[in-house]
């Protein structure tokens, strides 16, 4: 079991509660009123001076819309044991998934897809993704486990190649902070963030976007050769809120070939 690896002011029930209220802009009074928990109840967790039940702090985290793997950290802190399993996406319980994503990249040739962890680090691929990027880099010189983000920001990765590349990396980070898992940007989020951002040439404004925008595709001009690839791409990102599976779960990544003016985005 992994512990979350979000900064909260203490490793204590009400200065998480706390936290997590902050977080999200909810007075006592409204967690009150979308929990049916007393105010004064709330107030006496944040305080110390109680520990709700299991079933109460349940939804309180709910109604907060906590993060699973930090719910299991707020029912430690209040002495319960976790509820929410966590383990590797290719663990042998996840098999059945596993084979659903591989039958999903295999549907995507000849078009290049992957499929990638919330922190953008690839997993799985078809054969066309490979093929693809060795058309302009060498794969095989880059370190594993290979990142998409890197990827795109490295001048000795597919940087060079990106005709659009400001309006692209731009999006990237924008989106990045809007698939945060709880929309809150955790520990390695802010690591990967950091990292990018300190790639030559990255504008500093870029560092905290005003307008995150909720459009799937990103469009991607690649050039090679002289010659003007048009793409789009896109990430669909799965975090279940209201089940115990692991909140690891992969998004996928495909880039496909623009046809018409508008890009296909396949469900």
């Amino acid at each position: 079991m992994n512990s979350s690896n979000l900064k909260a002011p203490a490793n204590e029930l009400g200065a998480l509660l706390r936290h997590w209220r902050d977080v999200r802009g909810r007075s006592q009074f409204d967690l009150s009123l979308d929990t049916g928990v007393s105010q004064k109840q709330i107030s006496f967790v944040e305080s110390g001076r109680s520990v709700p039940g299991r079933q109460t702090l349940t939804a309180i985290a709910q109604a907060l819309d906590i993060p699973l793997r930090d719910r299991n950290t707020l029912l430690l802190a209040a002495g319960y044991a976790p509820i929410y399993s966590e383990g590797d996406w290719n663990a042998p319980e996840m098999q059945s998934v596993t084979s659903a994503l591989e039958r999903v990249l295999r549907q995507h040739e000849p078009f290049p897809a992957m499929v990638m962890d919330r922190y953008w680090n690839v997993l799985l691929t078809n054969e066309s993704a490979p093929r693809f990027f060795n058309c302009f880099i060498d794969m095989a010189a880059r370190e594993s486990p290979r990142n998409m983000l890197h990827l795109m920001f490295d001048p000795k990765g597919m940087r060079p190649f990106v005709a659009n590349w400001e309006d692209v990396a731009n999006g990237l980070v924008a989106r990045v902070y809007r698939e945060s898992v709880g929309r809150v940007v955790d520990e390695k989020t802010r690591e990967l963030l950091a990292a990018l951002l300190a790639y030559p040439d990255v504008k500093t404004e870029w560092k905290a976007p005003k307008a995150l925008s909720t459009m799937p595709v990103i469009p991607i001009s690649f050039v090679r050769d002289e010659k003007l690839l048009n793409y789009s791409r896109w990430s669909q990102p799965s975090a279940p809120r209201k089940r115990s599976p692991r909140r690891n779960c992969v998004s996928n990544a495909c880039f496909r070939r623009m046809k018409r003016r508008r890009p296909i985005i396949s469900k």
